[in-house]
């Protein structure tokens, strides 16, 4: 009974190692390696897709379902095992009948009996894991990939942040960085100096010829500036038309100030547009200091590139602290006239203008002058540079036109009335859209005011804009002049296009005719044009009575000065227009 219940264990075991061979998809198989008989389960035959069950196949069945790639190693893994007698395993891909690719893995046992080999074995489709393995070895190179770009990416940023995208060279905020480190470097002897450059009339090139040939001229000026500097300074671009240099370790200011210097003449550059010469240089300021004490260095390099634009551009000048100081002085300067603007300190002041033949009055140019309440009364040399940095000559203008304005009123109710006025109107005022409206909303009288164009300002390709104003400035009755002619650069095509009532001679070419026959010359050439054009000469700067007499002789029609009369205040004005209006009437009765 034991014996049969043992033989019954035994077939329950095998049952259920069917049943498990079965569920898991495992095909069993056995190759006699001396007879060359292999024996297949019925798995393994669903395995191949063989669509039989005949336990005995021929070897030929094994290798011809094998990927072609795969059979040599498949065949050299079975040989080995066997020349070894070692445990054989393998895995390779087969072909099934309708095309599809498997993955198998093969595993055997080698039994040797009486000289006989035999091996033993299980194959199973292992297509889900060898894909899910190749897939996340793809996930895993594109992640490792993304990881490359992403640290790749982060460092064009890194780059894209602290550097200029015009020049490449660091920007602003690199600088500013690399400005803190060497502040918090603990303070040794090393020797630290800011070139703060400055290109010059940089803006007059962006607006003539367009941005993209002012980015060449940054593009270029930065290789000069790189090429012109030694090997270990920090060069910037800070920004806009300005670039700067860190140097550290320098032999001496002198020496410093010398490549300075030849850096600034390097900067000069001359851009062709369209038949015209366009020219730019660069102004540097220097700044320098030891020990570690730099947190000042750039805002006093700026403060020395501010004192080299204001000296004249396309130099170099080096900080001190009386530089400083008039730097204080000037924005001190500076916020007291906007304030004085707002409070109404700026008054007019009149010089009288006279026939040249009968001399009586028959202009006024008006003059600012600043009623400064702790320095008194300041001519226009105090401020006007300020108003000029502020960009507020055009508001300046305006309130001594309102005002100038005002007191022709109160002369004209007060039974006086006023000759023309002449004022200076700045170039920003003349190409204002609204110029016209306000002028409308003053209720200026015809042929009572004259607006005063400095030559200097008044270029031959002046812009349609301000032409367009000049044309409604004549439609209201407000005569066109051109002052201080001869120190600028107005043709004589530039003024039959303007077509202005008078030319103010400058008193630079006034001045010298009572002892120069070749200045004589050309005030007279100047006068004959003027007659030639139907334009009213002024000569102004007549300082003696001789230059008054020669004038005349010469044809100009207007003598304005110190020989004829100084800059007054309106209420001596007023008595002055009474005066010589009451004269008229007496001498007519």
């Amino acid at each position: 009974m034991k014996a049969v219940r043992s033989e019954q264990e035994f077939q329950n075991i095998l049952r259920r190692l069917g049943l498990a061979l079965d569920a898991s998809q495992i095909g069993v198989w056995e190759h006699d390696t001396q007879a060359e008989k292999v024996v297949w389960d019925l798995q393994m035959h669903r395995l191949y897709g063989t669509g039989s069950t005949e336990k005995h196949v021929g070897a030929e069945v094994w290798t011809q379902a094998i990927h072609p790639d795969d059979l040599e190693h498949a065949q050299a893994d079975f040989d080995r095992a066997i020349a070894a007698k070692d445990v054989y395993q393998s895995e390779y891909r087969i072909i099934l009948p309708s095309g599809e690719v498997r993955y198998l893995r093969s595993r055997g046992h080698c039994f040797e009996e009486n000289g006989n080999i035999t091996y033993i074995g299980a194959e199973w489709d292992v297509t889900a894991d060898v894909l899910l393995n190749r897939e996340l070895q793809r996930q895993k190179a594109i992640a490792e990939l993304r990881a490359i770009e992403l640290e790749a990416s982060s460092q064009r940023i890194e780059f894209a942040a602290e550097h200029d995208y015009l020049t490449g060279l660091p920007n602003r905020r690199f600088f500013d960085r690399r400005l803190v480190e060497l502040s918090g470097g603990g303070g040794g002897g090393e020797k630290l100096a800011i070139l703060h450059i400055g290109l010059d009339r940089f803006k007059q090139i962006n607006d003539t010829a367009g941005h993209a040939v002012g980015d060449d001229v940054l593009k270029s000026a930065a290789t000069r500036i790189v090429a012109a500097l030694p090997k270990g300074a920090f060069i910037a671009r800070m920004g806009g038309d300005e670039f700067a240099a860190l140097i550290s370790n320098f032999s001496s200011v002198g020496d410093l100030k010398t490549i300075a210097e030849r850096l600034a003449q390097q900067l000069k550059q001359s851009v062709w547009y369209k038949d015209e010469v366009l020219r730019t240089s660069a102004s540097i300021g220097l700044a320098t200091a030891q020990g570690g004490n730099v947190s000042e260095l750039l805002a006093e390099a700026d403060i020395a590139l501010h004192r080299a634009k204001k000296l004249g551009r396309g130099r170099v000048e080096i900080f001190s602290a009386q530089m400083n100081a008039q730097l204080n002085n000037e924005r001190r300067l500076a916020k007291q006239f906007v304030r004085g603007l707002e409070k109404g300190e700026f008054v007019p002041f009149y010089q009288a203008q006279v026939d040249a033949r009968d001399r009586r009055i028959v202009g006024l140019e008006v003059l600012a002058r600043w009623n400064h309440p702790k320095r008194g009364l300041l001519l226009p040399g105090e401020f006007l540079g300020v108003a000029s940095s502020l960009g507020m000559l055009d508001d300046l203008d305006a309130a001594i036109l309102r005002a100038a304005l005002k007191d022709r009123k109160t002369w004209l109710r007060q039974g006086v009335r006023a000759p023309r006025i002449a004022v200076n109107v700045s170039a920003a005022r003349l190409s204002d859209p609204l110029l016209i409206d306000e002028l409308h909303r003053l209720e200026v009288e015809p042929d009572t005011v004259s607006f005063e164009l400095l030559e200097t300002i008044f270029l031959d390709d002046t812009e349609d804009g301000v032409f367009t104003n000049v044309e409604a400035l004549k439609e209201l009755g407000i005569d066109i002049e051109i002052d201080d002619f001869g120190s600028g650069h107005a043709s004589i095509i530039g003024l039959m296009k303007l077509k202005p009532s008078r030319l103010k001679i400058d008193r630079q070419l006034v001045m010298p005719i009572t002892t120069s026959r070749e200045q004589k010359r050309l005030l007279r050439s100047i006068v004959d044009i003027a007659k030639s054009l139907h334009i009213e000469v002024v000569a102004e700067g007549v300082e003696t009575m001789e230059h008054a007499k020669l004038l005349t002789r010469l044809g100009c029609d207007i003598l304005q000065g110190y020989a004829i009369a100084y800059p007054v205040a309106a209420d001596d004005m007023l008595a002055r227009l009474s005066e010589a209006q009451t004269e008229v009437l007496t001498r007519s009765l």
